[in-house]
């Protein structure tokens, strides 16, 4: 049911004065005043107005406008001849919001949209308070940014925050789990976080402050980017590579003829390896424990290796490891990557560098030959700061395959 209109408008012989398309033109112009709270006097004008537009204002005003091109007629006019006509007794103020609905000034509604905004993002305010580790991610203007940008209006942006820190608030998953299933549970549908939906990108946003994980792009990296959060997309794509670690019927096989062994996610989550060593050592490059493998077979210690950015496998097998006490070993390549991958590593499970100090690169650059130079975004280096000083100061960079045969002795 429409408003009644306002008191003392003759609302049947407005439509019929104002209410014409051919006015719709002097009825907006008036509106866009009112809006900016500017006075509904003086001229207002149209450049190239139709036979139709003419007769329309001669009718409005009972007389002939002024030749010329264009049309113009003066605002106090329109407003005498509403209140003389008593068709609206308070003037064109009151005939335009009866004809388009009540004028809101354009600083209340700017006001009115800030505090709108500003409620939307209350979820993750809260959030920030409940979550101490997701609190500088909450209050970054640049999620705001985010957020306005993915919702477009506060009442989507709202419902936006409001799912993000409800997944956010259960994140990481332990022990992992299918992200649809997750969905279904957290959120009641399984595609609410399903690839491209805004949700899954705040979400993936906040699982990387949560996690650590680097930026990136790409299919497997978002794959990736949930699993770091315990949320799997795909449990087989998701892989580690071992060395002579025990614990089930396939693994015990492979580290009694001293064959690398490659994990997927699905494994870990289904049967965990039973045995835990006391010491596990930890590398980057699968060269490294492909020439373990062959110097020293099944004799090897346990050796896991990243390949890179640790995986959701990797993570959840070490994760594993240390929980049931293994002490985790970790070496690298000397550069601002290495760093960074070393860093993703410790935000998820404890470890004590091995020949991956300060001291041990700067003995390493004094007599290796023809290092290639240091490039890219400098990191810091938590278990060692001198050793990210050493970095920018040497400026050389150092594969971990150089230090091969120190590492394959400590593995002897």
């Amino acid at each position: 049911m429409s408003a009644p209109p306002p008191a003392g408008i003759d609302l049947e012989r407005l439509r019929r004065l104002l209410g014409a398309p051919e006015l719709a033109w002097l009825v907006e112009r008036a509106r866009r005043r009112l809006e900016r709270e500017q006075p509904l006097t003086g001229t207002v004008s149209l450049a190239t107005p139709t036979e139709a537009q003419r007769l329309a204002v001669e009718r409005l005003l009972g007389r002939t406008p002024r030749a010329g091109r264009s049309l113009a007629l003066r605002l106090d006019a329109v407003d005498e001849v509403l209140r003389r006509s008593g068709v609206s007794p308070d003037g064109l103020a009151a005939a335009v919001e009866a004809l388009t609905g009540p004028v809101v000034p354009l600083s209340r509604a700017r006001q009115n949209e800030s505090r709108a905004w500003q409620e939307a993002y209350q979820p993750l305010q809260a959030l920030s308070h409940d979550r101490p580790d997701l609190t500088a991610w909450a209050t970054d203007p640049r999620t705001e940014g985010l957020v306005r940008r993915l919702a477009r209006t506060p009442e989507a942006a709202d419902r936006l925050s409001s799912d993000a820190a409800k997944v956010l608030r259960e994140l990481p998953a332990e022990p992992a789990v299918s992200l649809p299933a997750f969905a279904a549970r957290a959120l009641g549908s399984a595609h609410a976080l399903d690839e491209g939906t805004p949700l899954a990108t705040l979400t993936l946003s906040g699982i990387r402050a949560l996690t650590g994980f680097p930026d990136g792009n790409g299919a497997a990296w978002r794959r990736d980017a949930w699993a770091s959060a315990g949320l799997l997309r795909d449990e087989l794509s998701s892989t580690v590579l071992t060395l002579n670690l025990r614990g089930t019927p396939a693994l015990d096989w492979m580290a009694e003829t001293g064959e690398p062994c490659v994990l997927t996610l699905r494994q870990l989550t289904h049967q965990r390896p039973r045995a835990t060593p006391p010491v596990v050592r930890i590398c980057e490059n699968p060269a490294v424990l492909a020439a373990a493998a062959d110097a020293h077979g099944p004799d090897c210690p346990p050796l896991v290796c990243l390949q890179g950015q640790p995986s959701a496998a990797a993570l959840t097998l070490l994760r594993h490891l240390h929980a049931d006490g293994a002490a985790l070993l970790y070496h690298g390549d000397f550069d601002w990557g290495g760093l960074r991958i070393a860093n993703v590593l410790l935000s998820h499970v404890p470890w004590r560098p091995w020949r991956f100090t300060a001291t041990d690169y700067r003995a390493r650059a004094a007599t290796a030959s023809q290092l290639p130079p240091l490039t890219g975004t400098p990191a810091a280096s938590p278990w060692d700061p001198g050793l990210a000083q050493a970095l920018s100061e040497l400026g050389v960079r150092i594969e971990e395959e150089v230090a091969l045969a120190d590492l394959l002795t400590d593995l002897a």
